[in-house]
């Protein structure tokens, strides 16, 4: 019983993110839902995911004021690729304080 309220607390915080990240739709969907599921299964810390969502975030918003916008994006799985680059980095947790500040400028001009 303890791991399941832990999973769907989980799960909760994934979407969440996921939903209040700049350049998605907002709306969560069945497949984002098992995708945080799988997430969950595979150990993943909120921070991994957090980060990811900021990264992805950040480099879709830091773009050329000129170049053409980008679709919104539907689905929790468009982050897996972010996710698994974050697994990999090397850096200090400040860099990602950082790149999340530059996102709090930026976001609301967007």
């Amino acid at each position: 019983m303890e791991e399941s309220r832990g999973q769907e607390e989980y799960i909760r915080q994934v979407l969440e993110a996921y939903r209040k990240t700049p350049g998605t739709m907002g709306t969560v969907r069945r497949a984002d839902r098992m995708l945080a599921a799988q997430l969950y299964q595979r150990g993943l810390s909120m921070k991994v995911i957090e980060n990811a969502l900021v990264l992805a975030a950040a480099r879709r918003l830091m773009r050329p004021a000129d170049a053409l916008p980008l679709g919104t994006i539907r689905s929790l799985a468009y982050f897996l690729p972010v996710i698994e680059e974050v697994l990999g980095m090397c850096v200090s947790p400040e860099y990602f304080q950082h790149v999340r500040r530059k996102l709090e400028r930026i976001a609301p001009t967007r």
